[in-house]
């Protein structure tokens, strides 16, 4: 006798959730424990299935971690990739669109914390922390020159060091996020709130890049 469709097994009911339901269980697991103490088992159970089901997906926790890289942060890469590319108005305005919807989509979610899991385990897991350089930072960091040299080579920033000047960009958006995701707040919550300090930050940036008798971004 065939037992009712609620009473099966939660993994058998929602085959095609498995692979988003297991990267979202990993997210909340490694952004609250840590890699090192996050466990399969414990992903399996948070996403509703076995373990044996996990092992269908994903071969060990390595390839697991690869897979939320992968699928929460590199596209937002992409996207800004191609929307740089494609952006026809002054370098000001791209580069607080670029840095805006960055935060919107990565920095605002849970997937943020897998910046400062990084930096937190990369010298107890270096291939993970070679993998997330190949794949994050190494293409994020060129992204943001490329919008520095598009706007120097338009006249719409001021002669710069590109290198250290995407090195300052960066600085202040890595703060926020261990801000965020640190146990206790480097300074109480009402004094530093996420988009009064992007916008701050940008003012400073844009107002510091932009030549004297260059148009103000809106």
């Amino acid at each position: 006798m065939q037992c009712p469709l609620d009473s099966k097994p939660r993994w058998e009911r929602r085959k095609d959730a498995r692979p988003q339901e297991l990267l979202a269980a990993a997210i909340d697991l490694f952004v609250e424990r840590g890699f090192a103490a996050t466990r399969l088992e414990d992903v399996a159970r948070q996403a509703g299935v076995s373990k044996g089901t996990l092992y269908l997906y994903y071969t060990n926790k390595e390839e697991l971690f690869k897979a939320v890289v992968r699928e929460s942060i590199v596209p937002v890469i992409g996207e800004a990739e191609v929307s740089i590319t494609a952006f026809e108005g002054h370098s000001g305005d791209l580069l607080r669109m670029v840095m805006l919807n960055w935060w919107q989509r990565v920095g605002q979610s849970k997937v943020s914390g897998i910046s400062k899991l990084i930096m937190a385990e990369a010298g107890n897991f270096p291939e993970l922390a070679k993998f997330y350089q190949e794949e994050v930072i190494t293409r994020g960091t060129r992204m943001i020159s490329s919008m520095l040299e598009r706007g120097v080579a338009r006249g719409e920033f001021r002669s710069i060091d590109v290198t250290q000047m995407t090195q300052v960009l960066i600085a202040p958006m890595m703060m926020l996020i261990t801000w965020k995701h640190s146990a206790v707040a480097p300074c109480d919550c009402a004094e530093l709130q996420p988009q009064a300090f992007l916008d701050a930050f940008l003012d400073m940036a844009l107002h510091g890049l932009l030549p004297q008798a260059g148009r103000q971004p809106a």
